[in-house]
């Protein structure tokens, strides 16, 4: 199967363990985003990528209009079921792959995507649909797990990344988040970073990752360099620290 069919199957599959997820559901940056949705309230949201629904529903609750578009029925599924159940008439489901996007010219004032497009195939042209489908004056949040710029960290990362999920394409160094999203037609990303807490257990688990491939993480992450151990704060369980990147970018010149 290509990747869009890769990603749509991996994630239909743990639909629900995403909208239960803490790492997930939680979190100052969703916090960060309510705020954000009340000072545009009536705006327009897309939520891109939207998996279980959790950035789409802060904006919801803070006044936008929301679309939650993603590649996986399933998902989108559990998101209307979810909106409805928090009562948000103001969210809608739709669905498609990020680098073609069914939508006009101009159509949003706020465009978000949270922990998501390390699975896009084409991250380049998704940024050029997000920017054609976001207002001249418009933004775009972007939150997702970011690899160190030391080769030897990053290698590690993507190794840990592909083991455990089949449709994982590439956590992105921030460098690589600027030069795409001004190539694009964005303006430099303000950025802010932490890290996120990986329960080793919970982590595979949430994935549905078959035995051999996490036994295969573990040796992977054992077998380290100690500098890599180091900066992911590697565990004994084998549960790890990721890093995170929100940034924030405002739609400037046409690329």
């Amino acid at each position: 199967m290509d990747q869009h069919q890769l990603a749509a199957e991996q994630f239909g599959a743990t639909a629900q363990a995403y909208l239960t997820s803490a790492v997930h559901a939680q979190g100052a940056d969703l916090q960060r985003l309510r705020e954000l949705g009340r000072t545009q309230p009536g705006a327009l949201a897309l939520d891109l990528g939207c998996g279980a629904g959790h950035a789409g529903f802060a904006l919801a609750e803070a006044g936008m209009q929301v679309t939650a578009y993603d590649l996986s029925a399933p998902m989108l599924e559990v998101v209307a079921q979810e909106a409805q159940r928090r009562g948000l008439p103001g969210l809608q489901t739709r669905q498609g792959p990020a680098e073609r996007l069914p939508f006009g010219a101009a159509a949003f004032d706020l465009i978000v995507t949270r922990f998501s497009a390390h699975h896009w195939l084409d991250l380049p042209g998704a940024l050029r649909e997000a920017r054609r489908v976001l207002r001249p004056d418009g933004t775009l949040v972007v939150v997702d797990v970011v690899a160190p710029e030391s080769p030897l960290l990053d290698t590690l990362l993507q190794a840990v990344e592909i083991l455990r999920d089949a449709s994982h394409v590439r956590d992105y160094r921030v460098s690589e988040w600027r030069a795409m999203l001004q190539a694009a037609g964005f303006a430099a990303p303000e950025t802010d970073r932490w890290t996120l807490p990986m329960v080793f257990d919970t982590w595979v688990a949430r994935m549905r990752t078959p035995t051999l491939r996490v036994q295969a993480i573990r040796d992977v992450l054992a077998q380290a360099a100690a500098e890599a151990r180091r900066h992911f704060q590697v565990q004994p369980d084998g549960s790890f620290l990721l890093d995170v990147a929100w940034m924030r970018s405002r739609a400037g010149a046409s690329a």
